[in-house]
């Protein structure tokens, strides 16, 4: 049998697929859309949905990067202040330097996605807005009310689902 021969070429596809002996057309090839039925989706289990498991999201999302490093330089500088004794020399100047160490740790913490360091971070920005809040109504410095709202807005940035599902 010669290969290039076309009677030749039309016996051999004969003998591999048993259904062609009774046909003689040429099969055609099927559309795409037709090998997929409409409602099924086979990317879905790839996605990630709202509601997945803890843990199953990987990344950092880069308004969670930029959250953290501005809540490592707040607490560095409201450190720094307090060790100048701009908060006082009494029991308040120690406080203040013992919340800006747990909130660097807690930024640390929530760099490498831990659910420890998300709350520390959070609980940070609610003590930094209620003390902006009470400084502000205290001594009227606009600065502090916007430093406060910035505070608020980013604890709601944190609380969100997207958010929590990225912490192991």
């Amino acid at each position: 049998m010669n290969p290039a021969d076309p009677q030749s070429a039309q016996s051999l596809s004969r003998s591999q697929d048993p259904d062609s002996v009774t046909r003689d057309e040429p099969t055609k090839p099927t559309p795409p859309s037709a090998e997929i039925p409409a409602a099924q989706d086979r990317g879905f289990a790839s996605r990630h949905l709202p509601g997945t498991p803890a843990g199953e999201l990987k990344g950092m999302l880069p308004g969670m990067a930029f959250i953290a490093l501005y809540l490592l330089l707040l607490a560095a500088l409201n450190a720094v202040a307090a060790l100048r004794d701009v908060y006082g020399a009494g029991l308040a100047r120690y406080g203040i330097f013992i919340l800006c160490t747990l909130m660097a740790i807690g930024v640390f913490g929530f760099l490498r996605l831990r659910r420890w360091g998300w709350s520390l971070v959070t609980a940070g920005f609610l003590l930094l807005a209620a003390g902006d809040f009470y400084f502000y109504s205290r001594r009227h410095v606009g600065f502090l009310l916007i430093r406060g709202l910035f505070s608020i807005l980013f604890f709601l940035y944190l609380s969100r689902t997207e958010v929590r599902e990225r912490l192991q």
